[in-house]
Parts: structure tokens; C-alpha cells; sequence
């Protein structure tokens, strides 16, 4: 990472993690650059992280030749736009993880030539356990491609799409997937109160069981049928279990969750373009 300089224009929990993990992937703190409008959150990164922070966006996208656009989506045009001549001064790869913002809204925020990547990570990138869906149009050459893979590979795993609308999928999958993972937790968990464990019990089982089917899933070839499989003895539990899930119409119903997820990103995106 010697040859990046990186401009982190906002510090939330995103921008946060990002730093982070970069300095923990050997990148430099004199190598990042951070433009953030709170005073107290520039102190909090200069003391914790040792990046120089600003309230000058102009003064903090000057050396860059990447910069990551973490802020709020409605906040991106008041952001962009007056550091436009700048970016294209020096053609800065521009790497956008604001939700829904499309490629078109940011390009012309950013100005003619300058190159746009958006990204969509998830929550679990706040502890280096991520999945990052990654887009750029076809005039985004392979360098700048593989900057902004390594920027978002510091928080976790990281695959391409082929399409933008594709980010819409990315989104409503891995982007809301977490919340999707909890909400089983917490069905877990009040079953398990309702068949006689104590709360504390069963949250901790449900936790741990969540936990470790990830590290599970994550060290093995992927396949997940043959792992779903393995767990499932004929006549048993498990089959049990995912007999009345089945019958339930689990699998029609996951789809319709995504589906319905898709098409209200789809929405925000025209919202906020």
C-alpha cells in the first residue's frame, strides 16, 4: 500500500472502520487523510488512529489519489461538488460507499474524466468480517480497480458485479443480510425461553451458534447444501427442524424478503439521484 494516498472524507462508523483497517493491513498514518466536519471526531482520530483529520475537503482530498466518500447519501452532492476542479485536476479515483447513490449522480458531482467506483459494504466491516460488492463502469481501468479493492479487501471478503443494478441485489443480500442473521437469533432465542432456558442462556447459545456457523461456512469450500447437509442426520433434529421450515415456505419467503429489499433500494436510488 505504499503507493496510496488516501483521502477518507467523512468519519462515521464506515469511514471509521476503513482507517482501521487499513493501518492493521500496513498502510501508514501519514498516508491518510481524513475531511470531517466535527471538531470532536477530527481530535478522536488524531488520538486514536494518528491520521491528520480537517474540516477543509478541499485541503484533504489534495495529495489523494484515491478518495472514499463515507458520508451520508442526501450529504454526497454538498460534499462533491465544490471539489470537483480538484479532482479533476488530478483525475482522483473517487470510491463512493454511500448506499444507493448511482454512478451517474456521483459522476456528475465529480466532474467529466474523474473516475467513479461505487461500493456496498455491510456492518460486519466495523469488525473486519465484511462483504463488499464492487462496480465501476468500463473506463475505469484495472489499477484504479484494484485500488479500490484493496481499500475495502482491509474490512473483509470483496467480489465484483458486473452491472450497477447488481448493487441493488448486493444490497438487499449482504448489505441487510445482517439484520436478517439477528432476526433468526432472536426467533432462536425466544424459542429456546419458550421451551424452558433461561433468557441469558439461550441468547448466549444463540449467539455462539451464530458465530460459529459463519467461521464454519467461511473456512470450508462454500459449498453450503453439503454443509447444511452434514448437520442434518437422517431421522433426526435438524431434519426435523428443517422439515417445518420447508413446509413453511422458508425458501419463498427469504426470496420475497431480498425481492422486496431489491426494489426499495431501487427506490431510494431514484430518491437520492
Amino acid at each position: 500500500m505504499s503507493h496510496l494516498e488516501l483521502s477518507v472524507l467523512g468519519a462515521g462508523n464506515m469511514g471509521r472502520a476503513l482507517i482501521g483497517g487499513l493501518l492493521r493491513h500496513g498502510m501508514r498514518p501519514e498516508q491518510i487523510t481524513v475531511g470531517e466536519s466535527q471538531e470532536v471526531a477530527r481530535a478522536t482520530l488524531s488520538r486514536e488512529l494518528g491520521v491528520a483529520a480537517t474540516a477543509d475537503n478541499v485541503a484533504a482530498v489534495r495529495k489523494a489519489n484515491l478518495v472514499v466518500v463515507a458520508v451520508k447519501p442526501q450529504h454526497v452532492g454538498e460534499v462533491l461538488a465544490p471539489l470537483a476542479a480538484e479532482l479533476q485536476q488530478r483525475r482522483t479515483v473517487v470510491l463512493s460507499v454511500a448506499a444507493g447513490l448511482r454512478i451517474q449522480a456521483l459522476q456528475s458531482w465529480c466532474g467529466a474524466g474523474v473516475p467513479v467506483i461505487r461500493a456496498m459494504p455491510n456492518r460486519p466491516a466495523l469488525v473486519g468480517a465484511g462483504a463488499t460488492g464492487l462496480f465501476a463502469p468500463p473506463q475505469v481501468d484495472a489499477s484504479h480497480r484494484a485500488m479500490a479493492a484493496q481499500v475495502m479487501q482491509s474490512v473483509g471478503e470483496v467480489v465484483w458485479v458486473a452491472t450497477e443494478d447488481a448493487l441493488d441485489v448486493v444490497t438487499a443480500l449482504s448489505g441487510s443480510g445482517p439484520a436478517y442473521f439477528f432476526l433468526l437469533a432472536e426467533a432462536m432465542t425466544g424459542a429456546g425461553v419458550n421451551l424452558g432456558l433461561p433468557a441469558e442462556t439461550a441468547r448466549r447459545l444463540a449467539i455462539a451458534t451464530l458465530h460459529g456457523t459463519g467461521l464454519l461456512a467461511q473456512s470450508s469450500d462454500g459449498d453450503l447444501s453439503r454443509l447444511r447437509a452434514e448437520v442434518t442426520s437422517k431421522g433426526g433434529t435438524t431434519e426435523a427442524a428443517l422439515r417445518t421450515l420447508q413446509a413453511a415456505g422458508f425458501d419463498e419467503l427469504v426470496a420475497r424478503a431480498i425481492e422486496a429489499a431489491t426494489r426499495r433500494g431501487r427506490e431510494l436510488a431514484e430518491q437520492f439521484s
